[in-house]
Parts: structure tokens; C-alpha cells; sequence
């Protein structure tokens, strides 16, 4: 593969842009530094970029793309809606609209809020839960790694410069699948902690009705209970995962998968909550989501048109099934290698990851650097093992076909040396203090 337009276009992304994209998972740190790949348009699962190179995906833009690039009935849906305008000075038809659809398949909530971005409805939902409460402090939850752009969260990542000291000290953190880490947290601040925040899953399912439990520990300490279901929401289950683990919160949140990869995000939850964001009732009036784009009728009608296919359609299934079918294909060729604890497909089949170790079996960066590396010359780009409801048969099929070619070189490099094969410097983790 050839990159010569895309090569020419980074000193130009990084000249205009801070830190070369506007997302930092899509940054050139997290890529190999010869391949800075620049996207010109997608189908399906496959994308090519400026220099005419086709790739298989599994990013499919950070897990929000997942019936498909350019997928029709939703792309549809956004053209028929804009021919009739997308922001006007009163609510549209179509807000209700989707309301509607929304709290049909998410059957816990009772009402809903549209935003653009899941960090505006995570924000929203820790208002909420200070208004209800009284309190200031939010609990979160230390095995997930991202919930919010807002210095309630990212003051407690490394990355944390411009953000008041204060600020993060009023978050504090649990151990996910571990209710005596919360118990702990309210006996250390009793009386000061307005809710918890936690993803129902991320690679290992709840045990032992964790989430219940964890439910029943938050309300016996007068707190509430949020779910951040941005990457389970419409891919673990149609009802989200507190429908799959029965669990009813307190509030939740949605958002990437809901628009097939347009911008639109829902704080979903119980109107006693909710309605602290309305305007009719004759309590302290709270500032919820309101902004000049939160409710672009293009994005609610592509939400609607989002939610009526999985209704008509297994995509639940599918994407089950294709992760199944891609995980056991992965893990096989690297057992048949002999390096089946370095590199591994692991967590749900709807929604996994791949490991990357070194000879000593570390996490490294370094290694997982060399995977993509070979991945993107063998036409994959894969930062991730995400499917969706594009990707075939064949696909999964070529897939496992060209990760045994890289895991070859893989394997090369842990018996000599990472260092021979890789080509420029390793990828770095987003969170980092300095660069």
C-alpha cells in the first residue's frame, strides 16, 4: 500500500488542527506514524482512503457505525428530513416523534432528552442527580475508561491540565463486579455523594447481580443509580443492557449506535428525575441539555429510521453472531501460531476487544503498534474488533485470513525483537500527562 496523498495531508490536518483530528482516539498517536490514513468515503464495512487503498473496518467510528457505512434506510431518513428543514424556533413533530420511538424499545425510561454527544447526556444526568440529592459528589466507576469531556471526569485522568483542583476532588471511584468498593465509598463520605456511574459492561459481565446490588446500595444511601449505555445501548440488546441484565435505572444514558454513526445522544430516564429539567413544577429549575443543535430533526429522523430496523431486523443478532464467528477465527490462528496468551480476541462477541502482549505477557504498546501496523499493509484497519451488521461472511472470513499473515510477523517479533519490525514509533495511550 501507497500513502502519498494521505502523507501529504497530515502536516496540513496537524498545521490547522490540534493534534492532527478533532477526535483524540482518531489521532496520529494512535497509528502507526508511516501510515497517517486519511478517510475519503465508506460502504458497509469497508472504507477507502485519499490514496484509493480499501480497507475492512473495525472501528466503525469509535462503535457508533453499527448497521453500516452509508447505510441506506438511515441516510435516507436524514435526506428526506432535511429537504424539509433541520432547525426551526419551536420544537418539530418530529421530537415527539422520536420520544416516542426511543421510550418504546427502552422500556425502563419514562422520559427522555435529546442532546448531540454522550458527553452531554452523562453531564446531564450528574446535574440531575446533584439537583435530586442536594449532594456534590459523584462515584464512578475506575474499570471504565471514559464517560465525559467535562472536568467532573476528565480532572481525574492524567490528562487534567486547565482543570481547577477542586473540581475532581468531588469524584471519587469503585471497582466494577465489587459492591463492597461502593459500600466503602458511602461509609467514607456518608451523606455526600449523589450518584454512581457505571457502563452495565465492558469486557467481563456483571456476577452475582452486581448491578442490582449496586442499585440497592445507592438508594439505601439516598444516592442514584446511572447506567452509561453509549456502547452497550443498542448493541448488547434493543432494550439496552439493563433490559439483557434487569435492571432498572435510575437514569442512562444512549448515544453512538442510536444514529448509525449521525450525532444524536438521549438522557433517558424516570420522571421524577427528568422532569427537574422542565419547566412545570415549582422547584429549583435546572439547566438540561439546551443547546442551539440538540434536537436537529435530520439526526432524530435517522434515530427513528435506526430503531425501526432493529425492530424489523436481528441486527442484535448478527452482530453476536459475526463477533462469534470473527473471535473463535482470531483466537484459533493464534493458537495454531503458539501465541494465543499475546494476542487474543476477548469479552462479548457483540462488542469486543484484541490483546496485545509482549514476550513476557505485558500490555505493550509497542506490539500492538506492530498489529495494526501489518493489519493496515494487509487492508484492515483495526484498532478494534467491532462488528456490525455489515460485516459478512467473506468479510470475517478474509479478516482471519490476513490477522494469521500479520500474527506471523507478530510472532517473528517476539522471538527478535520488536524494534526490527516496527516501522516509526509506538502508539500511545489517549490518557497520558505529557506527549
Amino acid at each position: 500500500m501507497k500513502f502519498q496523498e494521505s502523507l501529504k495531508l497530515n502536516k496540513k490536518f496537524n498545521h490547522l488542527i490540534p493534534g492532527g483530528g478533532h477526535t483524540y482516539a482518531k489521532g496520529d498517536d494512535q497509528f502507526p506514524e508511516s501510515m497517517p490514513v486519511y478517510i475519503e468515503r465508506g460502504q458497509g464495512c469497508h472504507i477507502w482512503d485519499v490514496d484509493g487503498n480499501e480497507y475492512i473496518e473495525y472501528a466503525m467510528g469509535l462503535r457508533s457505525v453499527t448497521l453500516g457505512h452509508n447505510f441506506k434506510p438511515v441516510v435516507d431518513a436524514a435526506y428526506r428530513q432535511m429537504l424539509k428543514g433541520t432547525n426551526f424556533g419551536r420544537p418539530a413533530r418530529i421530537e415527539l416523534e422520536c420520544a416516542e420511538a426511543f421510550l418504546g424499545i427502552i422500556q425502563n425510561a419514562e422520559m427522555v432528552k435529546f442532546s448531540k454527544n454522550g458527553s452531554d447526556s452523562t453531564d446531564g444526568a450528574i446535574k440531575i442527580a446533584r439537583a435530586y440529592t442536594g449532594r456534590d459528589m459523584v462515584g464512578i466507576c475506575a474499570d471504565h475508561p471514559f464517560f465525559s469531556v467535562s472536568d467532573w471526569f476528565i480532572g481525574t485522568t492524567p490528562m487534567n491540565s486547565g482543570i481547577p483542583e477542586s473540581i475532581p476532588q468531588m469524584t471519587v471511584k469503585f471497582n466494577y463486579n465489587d459492591p463492597e468498593s461502593i459500600e466503602k465509598l458511602f461509609a467514607e463520605y456518608p451523606g455526600k455523594i449523589a450518584c454512581i456511574i457505571l457502563e452495565p459492561e465492558k469486557y467481563d459481565p456483571p456476577v452475582d447481580d452486581f448491578l442490582n446490588k449496586a442499585k440497592e446500595i445507592c438508594h439505601k444511601n439516598g444516592a442514584l443509580f446511572i447506567l452509561d449505555e453509549m456502547i452497550t445501548g443498542f448493541r448488547w440488546h434493543n432494550g439496552g443492557a439493563q433490559k439483557l441484565y434487569n435492571v432498572d435505572p435510575d437514569l442512562s444514558t444512549f448515544g453512538k449506535a442510536l444514529g448509525n454513526g449521525f450525532s444524536i445522544a438521549a438522557l433517558a430516564g424516570k420522571r421524577e428525575f427528568l422532569d427537574l429539567g422542565g419547566i412545570y413544577h415549582k422547584k429549583e429549575r435546572v439547566f438540561l441539555n439546551s443547546t442551539t443543535h440538540g434536537a436537529e430533526t435530520h439526526a432524530l429522523a435517522v434515530a427513528i429510521a435506526t430503531i425501526n430496523f432493529y425492530q424489523e431486523n436481528d441486527v442484535i443478532g448478527v452482530l453476536y453472531e459475526q463477533g462469534r464467528k470473527l473471535k473463535e477465527g482470531v483466537n484459533k490462528a493464534s493458537k495454531d501460531l503458539g501465541i494465543e496468551d499475546k494476542v487474543s480476541i476477548i469479552g462479548p462477541d457483540c462488542g469486543s476487544v484484541y490483546t496485545t502482549r509482549d514476550q513476557e505477557g505485558n500490555p505493550s504498546q509497542p506490539f500492538r503498534t506492530l498489529f495494526i501496523q501489518e493489519q493496515m499493509k494487509r487492508g484492515l484497519l483495526m484498532p478494534s474488533s467491532i462488528v456490525s451488521y455489515s460485516h459478512s461472511d467473506i468479510d470475517i472470513a478474509v479478516t482471519v485470513e490476513r490477522l494469521y499473515d500479520a500474527m506471523i510477523v507478530y510472532k517473528k517479533a517476539l522471538n527478535e525483537g520488536v524494534e526490527k519490525y516496527l516501522d516509526g514509533r509506538p502508539v500511545a495511550p489517549v490518557w497520558r500527562k505529557y506527549n
